[in-house]
């Protein structure tokens, strides 16, 4: 349950906060408010104050039927935010959220020390390989299609049975090409209606069989609007609750939009005997 970070070591047998910062337009939540770099560094700095171990930088939004953006697009985004994040904090622990396997390469070679696939390799054939040449921690989800089509791809006879033979497989795949540090993510959201989302949630525990560091990614997300009939803006309350559970069933890293709420899930949930 130990993680390698560029030299870092990021012990995972106490659960960690993953910050959220999306530096795209157009994210269900926070688009637009982390385009401009000294936003972006405030953000940060912030986040880590309350106890983020690790900041994931998005370019692409992967909301439901998010408009495409090309890989020239999402590099260049991803390139002087990295830079300035870099040079801010040296010590920062960075991931960033990409599918694509050119987009990784130049990520960690400005220092960035683990990626964030949605796809788990598989919408881009060259990412495990170039996963494995970087000797980074690499995070896989569940989802089915795009983020253009997952949400009509929701079809399953059983989803968590049919999610842990997904799982099985990809792992086994990125063990053959010689990478070490796996995290899985169940994709709560993706390729999932809510009714799913909830299953999920609820049979959380049976994925520790794989023998994996869990990351639950829920912050603000429908599956908490829509059950409360609010927005991602007043979800907050929600997605704590929603962390609680996630917690007490085996998530080892929470991805979130706000750190010192999950901190405190963590601080409390640690407390049961």
């Amino acid at each position: 349950m130990t993680i390698n970070c560029n030299g870092t070591l990021i012990d995972l047998s106490q659960p960690k906060v993953m910050g959220i910062v999306n530096v795209t337009p157009n994210s269900f939540y926070d688009g637009g408010k982390h385009t401009e770099i000294n936003a972006i560094i405030r953000q940060i700095d912030k986040m880590l104050t309350e106890g983020a171990s690790i900041i994931d930088i998005g370019a692409y939004s992967s909301k439901p039927s998010a408009e495409f953006v090309s890989e020239q697009e999402e590099a260049n985004r991803l390139k002087m935010v990295v830079k300035a994040v870099m040079d801010t904090f040296p010590t920062i622990v960075l991931s960033v959220d990409t599918f694509r396997a050119s987009v990784a390469k130049s990520a960690v070679d400005q220092g960035v020390a683990m990626i964030n696939d949605i796809s788990a390799g598989c919408l881009d054939e060259r990412m495990l390989q170039t996963v494995a040449e970087l000797k980074v921690p690499y995070i896989m989800m569940h989802m089915r299609g795009t983020p253009q089509t997952m949400q009509t791809l929701t079809q399953y006879d059983d989803v968590v049975k049919e999610m842990v033979y997904y799982f099985s497989e990809r792992i086994q795949k990125a063990r053959s090409y010689g990478i070490s540090d796996l995290i899985i993510d169940p994709g709560f959201g993706f390729a999932k209606t809510l009714t799913q989302n909830y299953e999920v949630l609820s049979k959380l525990e049976v994925f520790k069989h794989l023998e994996l560091p869990i990351l639950a990614g829920v912050s603000r997300k429908s599956m908490i609007y829509n059950v409360l009939e609010t927005t991602p803006q007043d979800a907050l309350n929600g997605t704590s609750v929603i962390h609680t559970i996630a917690l007490q069933k085996g998530a080892t890293i929470l991805r979130v939009h706000d750190v010192k709420e999950a901190v405190e899930c963590i601080q409390l949930v640690s407390q049961l005997p």
